[in-house]
Formats: C-alpha cells, sequence, structure tokens
C-alpha cells in the first residue's frame, strides 16, 4: 500500500526503507523528541501545523518524499 498525505506518521517509522528516506531529507526527525507526539497525525495535519512551516515542511517536500518512499515498494 502506498503512503500518501493520508498516512500517519507513526505508519511511516515502522517502515525502515522510509526511516531512511525520511532521515536523508531530514536529518535527525525520526530521533527527534517531539516526533512521538505526531506518531498518531497524518502528514496531511501535520502540514497544517506551524512548526512544520518554520522547519521548513511543505506539502510539495512531503509529495516528494513520499513518490521516493513509494518508488521503493515496488
Amino acid at each position: 500500500m502506498a503512503y500518501t498525505l493520508d498516512t500517519k506518521v507513526g505508519d511511516i517509522l515502522k517502515d525502515t526503507g522510509a526511516v531512511k528516506i525520511l532521515e536523508k531529507h531530514v536529518p535527525g526527525i525520526s530521533k527527534n523528541p517531539m516526533i512521538g507526539l505526531a506518531k498518531g497525525m497524518t502528514l496531511k495535519s501535520l502540514l497544517a501545523m506551524p512548526q512544520a512551516k518554520d522547519a521548513g515542511i511543505n506539502e510539495e517536500m512531503v509529495k516528494k518524499v513520499l513518490a521516493e518512499i513509494n518508488a521503493l515498494k515496488k
């Protein structure tokens, strides 16, 4: 199953291949203490948070990362 903006952060963090790609784009994201608070959130809801914007994370970036992660699954 492909990951989308409706995928929960926690589901992506369970996928070691996806975590490697996340770390490539946002170093340290999987070890950030705040990531635990986001595990139950969808990527779409995470993008709506001001903290995501402050960190330079936007929808275009997330879609690019998702495409890279989903390409691994084929």
